[in-house]
């Protein structure tokens, strides 16, 4: 396919506007990479960085359609998420690091309501991901349940990265939605 035919970075994001899958992941395609090496290069850790990348394109979702061509390139516009979320994934990392222990280690296990409230918790997520089609449910469980990265998922189930990138994302969206459904927050 010659650069002549390929839609422009502006177009790809016109075109996850009007909720084109395929363009996020052509988007992913062209700046996955580039994306990562921001947010490491920030975070200094590989998962956080894979967390801030996947969580700027889950952003960059929902708000492809204030993007304004006028203000500037869409390659800034998209890598501004990513710092962004990094930035304050660190500030986040900083935050918990510096927050003290109180009480004694040995006496801070889990008491008979937060086991309660965690296993509650942890059925509305397995519910929730069992409503999940497979094609999505399987990659988020082995990315979070397995600790296999996308590349490695798209290894693994002998699928295109960017077809195994589009159902994380839409997987993760549609299991948001379930959890808001089954009232999550409130079962802490």
């Amino acid at each position: 396919m010659s650069e002549r035919s390929q839609p422009s970075d502006e177009a790809l994001v016109e075109a996850v506007a009007r909720a084109d899958e395929d363009a996020l992941a052509e988007l992913f395609d062209r700046f996955g990479k580039v994306a990562y090496g921001l947010a490491y290069k920030i975070l200094q850790d590989a998962a956080l960085a894979e967390d801030a990348v996947q969580e700027a394109f889950l952003q960059i979702w929902r708000s492809a359609g204030s993007y304004r061509p006028e203000r500037g390139k869409a390659s800034t516009w998209l890598l501004t998420f990513v710092h962004r979320r990094a930035v304050d994934l660190v500030r986040r990392e900083e935050k918990r690091r510096t927050v003290p222990v109180v009480g004694d280690p040995q006496d801070s296990g889990p008491g008979a309501d937060e086991a309660v409230v965690t296993g509650s918790r942890r059925e509305i997520v397995q519910d929730a991901l069992r409503r999940l089609p497979p094609e999505q449910r399987e990659p988020i469980e082995l990315a979070y349940f397995g600790g296999l990265t996308q590349s490695e998922l798209a290894e693994r189930l002998d699928q295109p990265l960017g077809t195994i990138k589009s159902r994380m994302f839409t997987g993760l969206q549609r299991l948001q939605a379930l959890l808001v459904e089954a009232d999550f927050e409130s079962a802490s």
